[in-house]
């Protein structure tokens, strides 16, 4: 039976581990969900496979030429990119698979309403809080118009890796996503820093940054600051 191994990666914020590109081999394409974070990395992977991306919210200038969202067909399958599962388009007519990233969080579920099955890889890249290493590998049947997933983790050993990150110790990353959401209204509020730390039990050095962040990167929202913070090790 015709199949076809189609590698899915997202959210690598500069970070290629060998398992990747290990597992990558032999595949005929890889699909990158976005949030890059350099240009070299793409590089690579396209010495391996034809890549296929969308630009994440941190990819920054060089990513001006990846497009927000894609679609593509591969196999007889109709595949829509996009990097923020939020951002779709409203009409998927015709789609058989939708890929997305940024939330981190690795997901496999198939609309039986919409006949849509939903993919996200989850991140491949640096580890974040606690959350796994995931990456995807998806197979394709043609013939019966059908696709196979296999959900791949990893242990968090590559460089760029966090070892030692006070938010990771100090808060889940639930608890941290609300204390940005508070901070940011604080400061909309002309609350102080330091009232914004004690009102939520928090470090001034990390209210101090969050805000720092929401002050110079006008239009930033919650998940711009989480993935700063994530990728300063703060």
């Amino acid at each position: 039976m015709e199949s076809h191994r189609i590698m899915v990666i997202s959210d690598t914020h500069g970070t290629l581990r060998p398992e990747v590109l290990k597992r990558a081999a032999g595949c005929e394409a890889i699909l990158h969900a976005g949030d890059v974070d350099r240009p070299e990395l793409l590089e690579q992977l396209k010495g391996v496979a034809p890549v296929y991306a969308v630009r994440g919210n941190v990819d920054g200038e060089w990513a001006e030429s990846l497009p927000e969202e894609r679609e593509l067909e591969l196999f007889g399958f109709r595949i829509y990119m996009v990097h923020n599962k939020k951002r779709r388009r409203k009409d998927l007519s015709g789609i058989d698979l939708v890929v997305c990233g940024h939330s981190h969080e690795y997901q496999d579920v198939w609309d039986k309403k919409t006949g849509i099955h939903y993919l996200n890889p989850g991140s491949c890249g640096p580890k974040r809080f606690r959350l796994p290493v995931t990456m995807m590998e998806l197979v394709l049947y043609p013939e019966e118009h059908r696709a196979e997933v296999t959900r791949l983790e990893y242990e968090a050993q590559a460089a760029g890796d966090n070892k030692t990150v006070s938010t990771k110790d100090e808060l889940s990353e639930k608890d941290l996503y609300q204390l940005v959401k508070k901070v940011m209204k604080g400061m909309r509020a002309g609350k102080s820093i330091p009232e914004m730390a004690e009102r939520n039990h928090a470090k001034e050095r990390l209210v101090e940054d969050i805000c720092r962040m929401y002050a110079t990167h006008p239009g930033i929202d919650v998940d711009g600051i989480m993935d700063r913070l994530e990728r300063r090790g703060l």
